[in-house]
């Protein structure tokens, strides 16, 4: 019989999170994608925690959605519970976590793909990336494209793209104890074929660890010894296109209980059995979410840890035991749980484990998440060194639109550090030597006032337009919206409200000082205890607005300081960032600069001086001789040698 030879635009490798977003990005703007999984069950699957959101995440969510993505509106249609966190702390941070029915979010997110116009699921195994030489290559551009791949059966799918979301599933092993099994998460197949194919091509490879904590039979837990958490009595979607009164639904509950010392002493007579402390895991485990050896060992002065018992699904009687994650053995595992309060004849229905896996050093993609040295092939998700469901949606669809705009001829998008988190997660990836998965925190974002959740969509919106995955009707409502703020915060500062016995009695209700003079509606606003809807008692004049207009108004005025102040350092920022460095550039020509430097300008080959400023090993002087070596330094003097 004769070889299998299709024709496609994308092959997309994986169908997890980043995969699901990027396949849904090419097809949606009219590409013929094709989704390769191990596994068609596995689609959006949650093998670890069975939630979307968190702190930081939430914003990625909301940008994601705002580009035109699918994460937002599925958790919408999935969740069982809902929260917002940090409410007690500035706008900045607020961010909204929902907890995930597993089974729904994965069932649901498939039938999306399945109605999905221009695309096709693939159950099969990539085992090789198919490239040929480029022609005419220039020094600092790519050496090879890629031009389709080949699976385990031998049937080719030639393509203009190709997208790795592999997830933690290359040559991956999971670890409970001294059992090793060679797996994907949950038990499903893992891909041992296509690393071999990629370190053929040059990639440089690195190997991760993650881990997840046991699953529980509810009916085993006594929740009497527990702490409820409910959920928000009012639930704020994640998708700007989800009617806030289809979210309103009853909500299920997840519970807090804590470790102990007794559970501590059985970890630490055990650590000999853990996997991690017996030299057998190679690789590198996620710093801000350590397995509860770890914790244990390096805050050996905590009494307790928190735990979190979250239902997993509203059809199954699994429970997720948040906090707890081990590699520890299984009669180990079972001793530790059972001196949790509330966990004292709990039931084991899966253990813990650890998952190693292949995945890449980032530092070899251009922000587009395109490798430097093979053009079309893109790269996203935990396959690139990160960590968390949200991190790998967001670089999911941005490799899905930088992958669609590079076949149909146009310009592919950036999105810098000031424009989302989504730009400071791809920045870190691609110039910082991670040696652990990167988790997102708003802590690692320094625009973090501008890059609010409440507002992705005015900042990211038209990035998706352009791209093809945001329609006209979305846009005209966000230009309606973003006009409508702007004129009620001019309505507001134009207000006057004078000193008069109304006024004052009014603010001496709410507890705020009296008036000596006229002030505007704005300037009242900016008082902490005042708000935009307590000051209708006086503003007779308003109209009704929608929530999301009123949302931004309020933060704009309250706000109105440290925000010009953040637009300053963006506007100092942006200078460094449009000032372009060729593809061609000879790091060697430029004398100067150090040795170290050269090194990693000519490893990282930054796109811009503001990229190359946050190379680590890069210093503020390396950055004043290039930016003098690009003002002048290419200009020859008359004896033909450069002038720097």
């Amino acid at each position: 019989m004769g070889q299998i030879r299709e024709k496609v635009d994308v092959c997309v490798i994986g169908a997890g999170h980043a995969g699901c977003e990027a396949a849904l990005a090419c097809a949606r703007t009219g590409l013929e994608t094709v989704l390769f999984t191990v596994s068609v069950d596995s689609i959006a699957l949650m093998p670890c925690n069975p939630n979307i959101g968190g702190s930081s995440k939430g914003h990625l969510v909301r940008e994601v959605d705002a580009l035109g993505g699918e994460m937002g509106k599925n958790i919408d249609k999935t969740f069982i519970q809902s929260k917002m966190l940090n409410v007690s702390k500035g706008p900045a941070v607020h961010s909204l976590r929902a907890q995930a029915d597993k089974a729904e979010y994965s069932r649901s997110m498939r039938k999306v793909l399945e109605g999905q116009e221009h695309l096709i699921l693939k159950q099969a195994e990539v085992c090789e990336i198919l490239t040929e030489d480029m022609p005419g290559k220039k020094e600092g551009t790519a050496e090879k494209k890629v031009t389709g791949v080949r699976i385990f059966t031998g049937a080719i799918y030639e393509a203009k793209a190709v997208i790795l979301c592999t997830g933690t599933y290359l040559n991956a092993r999971c670890l409970c104890g001294e059992a090793i099994t060679y797996t994907g998460p949950n038990g499903l197949q893992a891909a041992t074929h296509l690393t071999d194919s990629l370190k053929k091509l040059g990639i440089q490879m690195r190997r991760f660890k993650t881990g997840t904590p046991a699953r529980m039979d509810k009916r085993s837990i006594d929740f009497s010894k527990m702490e409820e958490q409910t959920g928000d009595e009012r639930v704020i979607p994640f998708s700007f296109s989800t009617d806030p009164e289809t979210v309103q639904i009853p909500q299920d509950s997840c519970w807090l209980t804590y470790t102990n010392e007794e559970t501590h002493r059985i970890i630490r007579e055990n650590l000999d059995r853990s996997p991690i402390y017996a030299g057998i895991i190679e690789g590198t485990g996620p710093r801000y979410c350590p397995s509860i050896e770890d914790k244990v060992v390096k805050f050996a002065d905590k009494e307790r840890h928190q735990v979190f018992l979250e239902p997993e699904g509203r059809h199954t009687s699994e429970m997720y035991v948040g906090g707890m994650s081990s590699s520890l053995p299984e009669d180990v595992q079972l001793a530790m749980y059972r001196t949790v309060p509330g966990l004292e004849h709990c039931r084991i229905v899966r253990n813990a484990y650890a998952i190693e896996y292949d995945c890449i050093d980032a530092c070899q993609l251009y922000p587009t998440l395109e490798f430097k040295k093979i053009s079309g092939l893109y790269s996203a998700g935990q396959f690139n060194g990160s960590s968390g469901y949200e991190e790998a949606a967001a670089q999911g669809i941005l490799a899905g639109i930088n992958a669609s705009l590079k076949c149909r001829g146009k310009e592919q998008i950036l999105i810098d550090r000031s424009e989302g988190y989504l730009g400071v997660l791809v920045d870190d990836l691609v110039t910082k030597d991670n040696r652990e998965p990167y988790r997102m925190m708003t802590s690692r974002a320094e625009y973090r006032l501008l890059l609010r959740q409440d507002n992705a969509d005015i900042r990211l919106r038209r990035k998706g337009f352009e791209a093809g995955l945001i329609s006209q009707e979305q846009m005209d409502y966000l230009d309606w919206k973003i006009e409508k703020i702007r004129e009620e915060i001019e309505r507001l500062q134009n207000t006057v409200i004078g000193a008069g016995p109304d006024h004052q009695r009014f603010l001496e209700k709410h507890n705020s000082a009296p008036l000596k003079t006229g002030t505007t509606l704005a300037e009242l606003m900016c008082r902490p205890e005042l708000s935009y809807e307590l000051l209708g008692e006086i503003d007779p004049e308003r109209k009704p607005l929608p929530e999301d207009v009123l949302e931004q108004v309020e933060i704009e005025i309250k706000y109105r300081g440290y925000i010009e102040r953040q637009l300053r350092q963006v506007e100092q920022y942006k200078k460094m960032e449009k000032k372009k460095i060729p593809a061609d550039i000879d790091y060697d020509q430029v004398n100067s600069l150090r040795l170290e430097a050269r090194q990693k300008l000519k490893q990282f080959l930054p796109l811009s001086v503001g990229q190359a400023s946050r190379i680590s090993g890069v210093t503020p002087a390396d950055i004043s001789v290039l930016l003098v070596y690009l003002e002048h330094g290419a200009r020859k003097n008359k004896d033909g040698e450069h002038m720097f």
